[in-house]
């Protein structure tokens, strides 16, 4: 079949959603379907390429609201589009997918959204859109949706706007690169912990001023703790701040953006991967705590991070509750301290990930879904 993605952005640029949609459409292509995608040049690229198969169009953007491009001709190409049998859009990022809503009724086109978290602002005129938009275009885009995806269970139960439509909901979780992320040959840093994500306002939800806490409490039973904090950012000053007002600037690394093929090493190199998510509103599924178990390494997160649930039947790590940085410090003495321990972890998380979280399971379950909206 054909099929139009719509994400707001795809690769080069990287980031949970982007991740989501450039896996899911190579295996897809696999399987013998035809990807084209439709989204904002960021970063700048050419307009158009085929990329493993993919055929992507990139369209200028002259601004962001939150985080989403505007990309003032998306409808004329939205529009010019030729034939087509399934749109499948994205949001948190309103502008491409309300588009792609009204195109796929007016060409009369099943319509799969991908709902990965609820559209959320701090504080302001931000918050006050955001909120809006929640009561208005969001309720319509999730009445026109065909079919709409969520990547973990307990959305239905947490997010205010979707209850009402469980009827159309599946839940289908993301996916990693196992050939990609798996155990290598490296030298490891004992006692070392690797944290992932971008340093920004928007990313504080991630929980790295919890972690900054708990390494000022696991210092004082392990002196030579290390925090390798991976990813750049405006708030990367308020950070190295907070380490030193913490007095643990000797125990905190911050290694600013690291380049997609060096990350496997980072996360092998580690004794254990940490994402202490605080907000199921912006928390999308937490692909990053997936390749750190995809490459043998115990992962301690919250309940909020999508893969808990079956992280903690297997006993491939710890969770913890949100914002508790004296429990969270807890858990990384417990891992610190037991290397065997640990090691049984990440072979159990690796596991996991081979049996239910690869991008051909995913795009298994998501070509289903397919099929049943073409009915």
């Amino acid at each position: 079949m054909k099929i139009l993605q719509t994400p707001i952005r795809f690769y080069p640029f990287i980031g949970g959603v982007e991740n989501y949609v450039y896996y899911l459409s190579q295996e897809l292509v696999k399987k013998g379907h035809q990807l084209k995608v439709l989204c904002a040049n960021e970063p700048h690229s050419p307009k158009k390429e085929i990329i493993n198969n993919i055929t992507v169009k990139r369209v200028p953007y002259i601004g962001k609201i939150a985080n989403t491009n505007i990309t003032p001709s998306l409808p004329i190409e939205i529009l010019r589009e030729g034939e087509y049998d399934i749109m499948h859009t994205h949001i948190p990022t309103p502008w491409s997918a309300d588009w792609s809503a009204f195109f796929s009724k007016l060409k009369n086109k099943p319509l799969v959204l991908n709902y990965y978290n609820d559209i959320v602002a701090q504080g302001g005129i931000a918050k006050k859109t955001a909120q809006l938009y929640n009561k208005t275009f969001l309720k319509s885009l999730l009445k026109k949706a065909d079919r709409i995806i969520i990547i973990q269970e307990n959305y239905i139960y947490t997010s205010p706007y979707l209850s009402e439509f469980t009827d159309k909901i599946s839940v289908v979780p993301v996916g990693v690169d196992v050939n990609q992320f798996q155990p290598i040959k490296i030298d490891k840093r004992e006692n070392s912990i690797f944290f992932l994500s971008l340093l920004d306002e928007f990313h504080k939800y991630k929980g790295l001023e919890y972690l900054l806490k708990a390494i000022q409490i696991v210092q004082k039973d392990i002196d030579d703790v290390k925090l390798i904090i991976g990813g750049k950012g405006n708030l990367l000053k308020y950070y190295k701040s907070m380490a030193e007002s913490l007095g643990i600037e000797n125990n905190v690394e911050f290694h600013g953006f690291i380049a997609e093929e060096k990350i496997v090493e980072y996360y092998n190199s580690c004794s254990l991967f940490i994402l202490p998510s605080i907000s199921s509103a912006q928390e999308g599924f937490g692909i990053v705590a997936l390749e750190a178990l995809a490459c043998e390494k115990p992962v301690i997160t919250t309940n909020i991070v999508g893969v808990a649930d079956d992280l903690k039947k297997v006993n491939a790590g710890r969770i913890v509750p949100p914002k508790d940085a004296k429990k969270l410090a807890g858990a990384i003495i417990e891992l610190l301290s037991n290397e065997q321990m640990s090691k049984k972890m990440g072979v159990k998380g690796r596991k996991l990930v081979e049996k239910k979280y690869t991008w051909l399971k995913i795009a298994e379950m998501t070509e289903d879904i397919y099929k049943k909206v073409l009915q």
